[in-house]
C-alpha cells in the first residue's frame, strides 16, 4: 500500500520455473499488496511453483494465448482486485524488482501516471548483454516511433512498466494484439489518450534462462511496431479511425 493506494505486481509467465522464485523474493512486500501470476500454458511447473512460494492469485491459460493475451488477463484481474498502481514485472529476472519502490513513488505522488523501466538510458542494455542486432533495431524503431507518434521516449520496447488505475480504465487494451506487439499498441494508446510517461534507468540481464524472442519473431515484431506507429500518425492527423484508440471513459 502506498498512501492508501493498492499496489499490485503482475507477472506474465511462460516457462518461468527456473527464475520465478528469485524474482518473487526481491519484490518489496512492504509496498506491494498483491501479486498476480498468469501462466500462459507453460510446459514446466511454473504455476505449481507459484503456489508453493505463496502467490495467491494464479491464472492458468489451458492454451497459450501469447504475451499480449497473458497481459490482458493480468490487467483485468488487477482491476477486479482494486489495484490503484499496477506494475508489470517479467518473472524471468531480466528486470530487477528493486526498482518497484521508485516506480510506485512516481505514480503514487501523482507525478506521472505511467513509468517505464528503460534499458537504453545510460548503458544498461549492452552492458547487460543485449544482442547487438536487437540494440540497433531498438534504436531505429524508437527513433521512427518518436517521429510518427510525436512523443519522446528513450525506448518503446521495455517490458518493465507501471500504470495507475485511470490509465488501464481509459485505454482499450483488450482490443490489442495477443502477440508481442501488444506492448507497443498499449504505449500508442497511452500517448494518444494524453497520458504522460516517465522513464527510469533500468539495468537488464540477458542470460540463458531469461526469455527472449528469436530473430524471426523480432522481425515480425518490428514490422508490427511500424504498423502501429503509422496507424497512430493517421489517427492523430484525422486521416484514419482505428478501434485501438477508442477510449473506455
Amino acid at each position: 500500500m502506498y498512501k492508501d493506494k493498492k499496489v499490485i505486481v503482475v507477472l506474465p509467465a511462460y516457462n518461468a520455473a527456473l527464475t520465478l522464485e528469485k524474482t518473487y523474493k526481491e519484490i518489496p512486500f512492504d509496498l506491494v499488496d498483491e501479486v498476480i501470476l498468469c501462466d500462459d500454458a507453460s510446459k514446466d511447473e511454473t504455476s505449481k511453483l507459484a503456489a508453493q512460494i505463496g502467490i495467491k492469485h494464479i491464472i492458468i491459460h489451458e492454451k497459450n494465448k501469447g504475451y499480449g493475451g497473458n497481459q490482458k488477463s493480468l490487467y483485468n484481474k488487477a482491476l477486479a482486485l482494486g489495484g490503484d498502481i499496477v506494475i508489470m514485472l517479467h518473472p524471468d529476472y531480466q528486470y530487477t524488482p528493486k526498482l518497484i519502490p521508485t516506480m510506485v513513488n512516481i505514480i503514487g505522488e501523482d507525478l506521472y501516471p505511467v513509468v517505464l523501466g528503460s534499458r537504453i538510458l545510460g548503458k544498461g542494455a549492452l552492458l547487460g548483454g543485449m544482442p547487438i542486432y536487437k540494440f540497433i533495431a531498438n534504436r531505429f524503431l524508437t527513433f521512427t516511433q518518436n517521429l510518427l507518434v510525436n512523443y519522446k521516449l528513450s525506448e518503446y520496447h521495455t517490458g518493465y512498466r507501471a500504470f495507475n488505475r485511470a490509465v488501464l480504465e481509459t485505454i482499450n487494451f483488450n482490443e490489442n494484439s495477443d502477440d508481442f506487439v501488444f506492448d507497443n499498441e498499449m504505449l500508442s494508446q497511452i500517448i494518444y489518450a494524453g497520458f504522460h510517461i516517465a522513464e527510469v534507468t533500468c539495468p537488464t540481464k540477458y542470460f540463458e534462462e531469461a526469455s527472449s524472442i528469436n530473430f524471426t519473431r523480432s522481425a515480425k515484431y518490428g514490422l508490427g511496431v511500424l504498423r502501429v506507429s503509422l496507424c497512430h500518425l493517421l489517427q492523430r492527423m484525422g486521416l484514419g479511425k482505428f478501434n485501438l484508440y477508442k477510449k473506455l471513459k
